[in-house]
């Protein structure tokens, strides 16, 4: 094993000891403690003092979206193998009893399942463009959605930064180019100056967005030239291999085109989003402060009203 190995599964059994996330059996995959919480809830607070002035569109979502939405988001072109589908037991008598006789031999009981509607959201806005397209075309002024949610994303991992299920804190922006790129350089400024009032040292850095598909070094390069997405990087398990806390992220039009939202002029819609990644974040002031709230930095805890 991998020193970087060594150090996910460290940090990991330090939390789980501390009783601070709780193993539920399945790599990536934990119950949190209250006092998580309360760090999820400062953080929240701390995201909502800072945006809550612009007066967003408050939406929030619950962990499944319809299967046709994440058919219609493009999402199985760029990322089918963190896709989650909700399943369910659609047999009769007889195959239910076929099931527990299969379960009782220890074989696989859930051959037997079918695909229901409901889809796993593998980002917090996903459930956001199909809402404002409803609505028919934007006012001049666009649409700016403010949305959380659990997201579930099949990356089985023993790093505790990479959950299988896990909760984004999102303002998604949609209307002209230039609303979008300036909202993005807006947050890319807000966000910075949020985790710097956490204590918490941090580098922005280009990457690539999986919203534009798996095809090669040849589409991330140019990702990487268009900047359409950055990333804030936090070290928490290493300094060599930060982990990426929050996101600023430009999709052109491509949310607009995929679900015919337009601006009030009928052109397209572009779109951009910020996102906090609360468990991240969460683990990332747990490793740098410490595991007992209670002594973290007075200003730190200030911020999160702890």
């Amino acid at each position: 094993m991998s020193a970087l190995q060594d150090a996910y599964r460290d940090y990991r059994d330090e939390l789980l000891s501390a009783g601070l996330l709780i193993s539920m059996g399945v790599d990536g995959l934990y119950g949190r403690s209250g006092t998580f919480e309360r760090i999820v809830e400062g953080i929240n607070i701390a995201f909502s003092r800072v945006g809550d002035p612009d007066k967003p569109d408050v939406m929030r979502f619950p962990p499944g979206i319809g299967k046709w939405q994440l058919e219609q988001s493009g999402y199985l072109k760029s990322s089918p193998q963190l896709v989650g589908t909700i399943h369910s037991f659609a047999g009769d008598d007889r195959d239910h009893r076929a099931m527990l006789e299969t379960l009782e031999k220890g074989g696989d009981w859930t051959a037997g399942q079918k695909t229901t509607q409901v889809a796993l959201a593998p980002a917090a806005c996903y459930g956001v463009y199909p809402a404002v397209a409803a609505r028919g075309p934007m006012p001049a002024s666009g649409a700016l959605v403010d949305c959380y949610t659990y997201c579930f994303r099949h990356e089985p991992s023993i790093d505790p930064a990479r959950m299988q299920m896990f909760r984004q804190r999102e303002h998604v922006r949609l209307g002209t180019e230039e609303q979008a790129l300036t909202f993005r350089k807006l947050w890319m400024e807000r966000g910075q100056a949020v985790i710097k009032s956490l204590g918490l040292p941090f580098e922005v850095d280009v990457a690539n967005d999986p919203f534009f598909g798996r095809t090669g070094r040849l589409l991330a390069t140019s990702q990487r030239e268009e900047a359409l997405k950055f990333e804030l990087l936090v070290p928490i398990t290493s300094t060599e291999s930060p982990t990426a806390c929050v996101s600023f992220n430009y999709h052109r039009d491509l949310f607009g085109r995929g679900w015919g939202i337009t601006t009030s002029t009928g052109d397209v819609a572009h779109t951009a989003c910020v996102g906090f990644g609360v468990e991240r974040i969460t683990l990332a002031l747990l490793k740098h402060h410490g595991l007992s709230v209670e002594h973290w930095p007075k200003q730190v805890r200030d911020v999160l009203g702890y």
